[in-house]
């Protein structure tokens, strides 16, 4: 008995080695590792929403919902609907809090969640008994569903009313949704049904039409990027602005998106550094941006050569074909709507935004349509291809072919009026059988085969200088427009083609539009006028002001009109005039008119 009672002894000595050689670990530091990740939660469920003030981008049924609460108007029934990601079930469970809501001073069913009611710590952690949340998917029988509804008929036991949350409700069977229905129809009054769905069409209209329906939009990138900035903060994490904006791109509209996609990013860096926009790129398999609407720029111009070379620069970097062609969508898009309303509708950087609103002012909105339909079906082309680099090689060529050829109502009346069918690829190399074009019914039909045509007529005028520019818009006699250029356009750099300018304040939306239209007229080729963010010179009128208070600098220094001001006191200097000094003929032929006269 005495040896029982002795302390038990270590199978092992700590200080001996392993028989297999291996070292023998701490137990607390081998540990630490693993109990800190085994205690990690994931940024989407750390900053799950707590209250209604959390939920982002959904004011307008947070609105709804504490109105229909302060006047006691609340329904039996809420069906929310909306892409995965924006707050279903979150907005169930904090339904489930309101409805049950209960202080030591509010007895009543309230959205104000801010202090921690009776029966929310339950009802967070899912183990309040009178919330009950379902998952649709996996029970989705009749037989199911009426053991559920067994439960009904019964008062709830602790909290106000008996809550069931069901998600994905559109995965119930039909049987399940007829035994529902009645339910549904005649509810006890101390139960309430939230549903939660993602296919609202699947959902039966007897069913809705017994519901309170909430549809939760998709959140704006904006607002994503101040919930992913309050995030990185509390974190720790520094994360570039524009990585920020790559990530609420990416996520279409989903807050648990984006915050799963920026609890991977921050992992991209060591601790901390800077999480860099190129790292989240490489994350998210995307492309350059800047280098995509470069590559739609070349395309706009019919440069097949320089855009399959921008296409294999992004291919080599890791860019996927899809993905490119989805940008390329993107930009079509982001042009078609700053043609429409301004680049001002975009969201995107500045630049980028000016650099779409210029191809779109230089592109009819017919073109872009055509473009459009093309880079739907090289999407599918390029999806399904077995090679999709070359897909998306051959979708490049074939863009860049089409996009200055003009619309089929367009090359008939060139071909009726005898005027010729300018388009293709002036610089990709682009050679074709020709363009044809036919009316139905009349039997009408025409077609131009390719012919050599002179790359810029004798008339056509030259430009190669801003200057050029501004003599030939003095000697078309476009006035409005030579005035608004001289006033608002700071130029930055100008070849032939290409004009990239800084807006002046209150410069018209409109001017980019209005340039390219007139220039493409007159010299017979397309042309880029870029609006840029900053770094342009002066505008002529700038320029011509500068030039005249330097003029009146000098003038108002001068000796003799300091003398006149010294005899004139109080004189000023109102204007300057340059007067023509007369012609010597003039003056040395007056004399001898006067003695022929006399």
């Amino acid at each position: 008995m005495a040896d029982e009672e002795e302390p038990e002894t270590l199978e092992r000595d700590p200080n001996t080695s392993d028989m297999f050689g291996a070292p023998v670990a701490a137990p607390a530091a081998a540990a630490a590792p693993a109990e800190q990740s085994a205690a990690y939660t994931v940024i989407a469920r750390k900053y799950r929403p707590r209250t209604f003030d959390d939920l982002f981008g959904q004011e307008a049924m947070v609105r709804t919902l504490r109105n229909a609460f302060s006047s006691g108007r609340i329904a039996h029934a809420f069906m929310l609907t909306g892409v995965r990601g924006v707050g279903k079930t979150t907005t169930a469970r904090l339904l489930a809090r309101a409805l049950n809501y209960e202080t030591d001073a509010i007895h009543e069913p309230t959205l104000d969640l801010n202090e921690e009611g009776r029966h929310c710590r339950s009802i967070i952690e899912g183990r309040h008994m009178d919330v009950l949340e379902l998952d649709a998917a996996s029970r989705t029988g009749v037989n199911d569903m009426r053991e559920l509804l067994d439960g009904v008929r019964y008062a709830p036991v602790e909290a106000r009313y008996k809550v069931y949350i069901i998600d994905e409700v559109h995965m119930l069977s039909t049987g399940a949704f007829n035994a529902l229905l009645k339910t549904l129809e005649e509810p006890p009054s101390h139960a309430k049904f939230i549903f939660a769905t993602t296919e609202i069409r699947k959902v039966p209209v007897t069913i809705l039409s017994r519901c309170q329906r909430f549809d939760l939009r998709r959140v704006e990138p904006d607002v994503i990027v101040k919930n992913l900035e309050m995030i990185a903060g509390k974190e720790g994490a520094l994360v570039e602005n524009e990585g920020m904006l790559l990530i609420a791109r990416a996520a279409e509209g989903s807050v648990r998106d984006a915050q799963s996609m920026l609890d991977q990013a921050i992992v991209q860096a060591e601790a901390g550094q800077t999480v860099t926009a190129a790292s989240i790129r490489d994350m998210l398999g995307l492309a350059d941006r800047a280098q995509t609407i470069s590559l739609f720029e070349q395309i706009m111009r019919g440069e097949s050569g320089s855009a399959i070379s921008t296409f294999r620069t992004l291919y080599n970097f890791g860019a996927e074909p899809g993905q490119v062609m989805l940008d390329l969508l993107d930009h079509t898009h982001g042009a078609s709507v700053a043609k429409a309303i301004g680049p001002q509708a975009l969201t995107l950087p500045k630049e980028q935004a000016a650099r779409l609103a210029a191809v779109g002012a230089a592109v009819s909105a017919g073109n872009l349509s055509r473009i459009w339909q093309m880079l739907l079906k090289a999407h599918e082309e390029v999806r399904r291809a077995p090679d999709a680099a070359a897909a998306c090689d051959m979708a490049i060529i074939r863009l860049a072919y089409a996009a200055d050829l003009p619309g089929p109502e367009e090359a008939l009346k060139r071909l009726q009026s005898g005027e010729p069918l300018t388009g293709g690829s002036p610089s990709g190399g682009g050679g074709g059988g020709g363009v044809s074009a036919s009316m139905g019914g009349g039997g009408v039909t025409a077609q131009a085969r390719a012919m050599p045509q002179p790359a810029v007529s004798d008339a056509a005028p030259v430009l190669k200088s801003f200057a050029d520019v501004i003599a030939l818009m003095e000697k078309k006699r476009e006035i409005a427009l030579r005035l608004d250029v001289e006033r608002y356009v700071r130029p930055i750099s100008f070849r032939p083609g290409v004009l990239e300018y800084e807006p002046a304040p209150g410069a018209p939306n409109n001017l980019a539009q209005r340039l390219v239209a007139r220039l493409k007229e007159w010299t017979g080729q397309p042309w880029l006028v870029a609006a840029q963010g900053g770094g342009g010179a002066e505008s002529r009128w700038e320029q011509e002001k500068r030039e005249e208070r330097e003029v009146r600098a000098e003038v108002e220094v001068d000796p003799f009109v300091l003398a006149v001001r010294e005899v004139f006191p109080g004189a000023e200097v109102i204007s300057i005039r340059n007067l023509p000094l007369p012609e010597a003929s003039s003056i040395s032929d007056a004399p001898e008119e006067d003695e022929d006269d006399e």
